[in-house]
């Protein structure tokens, strides 16, 4: 009895969620299922951080998260290289879009790694171009500061990009770093005509 009274129960749901269904759109469910898949993505933590912080740490690098006394919160702060690093989404910040004003309205161009949604489309055209702007606004406040920044985009992370990203990260923290404390390179001197004669220490004399 209880068995089969569940099982009415579950049939009894099932109708009243088709019949709600029924009642909207699929333009509707589509922007309802877009939210709830927007919404479950995390701010914090990501993938792609985490790949930035595993293999910069590997590379003898270390850091601090999420500096909440800086502007935009940079995802990794590294006080010895005075760079702040951030790692972003390719759609959440715009990567490589064109924006173009047309009669007064902003339109913008999807990139490879970055597809605008058809469905509500102004409203992320807005999002997007309110993103950039306050990007570029931080990174601005921060270099006023004395701070480098670096941006790592999502799509460098792929597992073909990724190894020579963190690579380049690397050098690039390395080479900020010789530059602020002015390391003098040592130029290699010029030999003389007497020098060029005579042997090196691993040259057997003929």
């Amino acid at each position: 009895m209880d068995k089969f009274s569940k099982q009415q129960r579950h049939a009894k749901a099932a109708i009243k969620q088709e019949q709600s269904d029924a009642g909207i759109s699929s333009i509707e469910r589509e922007q309802a299922r877009r939210s709830a898949n927007m919404a479950a993505i995390r701010s914090k933590d990501t993938k792609p951080e985490m790949i930035v912080r595993r293999g910069l740490w590997k590379r003898g690098f270390r850091y601090r998260l999420n500096h909440k006394r800086l502007p935009g919160h940079p995802d990794l702060v590294l006080r010895k290289y005075r760079t702040c690093i951030f790692v972003n989404g390719c759609f959440w910040h715009g990567h490589q879009v064109q924006f173009t004003m047309h009669n007064a309205q902003c339109i913008i161009e999807s990139s490879e790694c970055c597809k605008i949604p058809k469905t509500n489309r102004e409203f992320w055209v807005a999002k997007i171009r309110r993103n950039k702007e306050r990007d570029k606004k931080e990174q601005k406040q921060l270099a006023t500061m004395g701070w480098h920044c670096i941006t790592v985009w999502e799509c460098e992370l792929t597992p073909k990009k990724r190894e020579e990203t963190l690579d380049s990260i690397a050098f690039t923290l390395n080479h900020i770093w010789l530059q602020d404390h002015q390391a003098r390179v040592v130029p290699y001197p010029k030999l003389e005509e007497e020098d060029r004669q005579m042997p090196m220490a691993a040259e057997e004399e003929i």
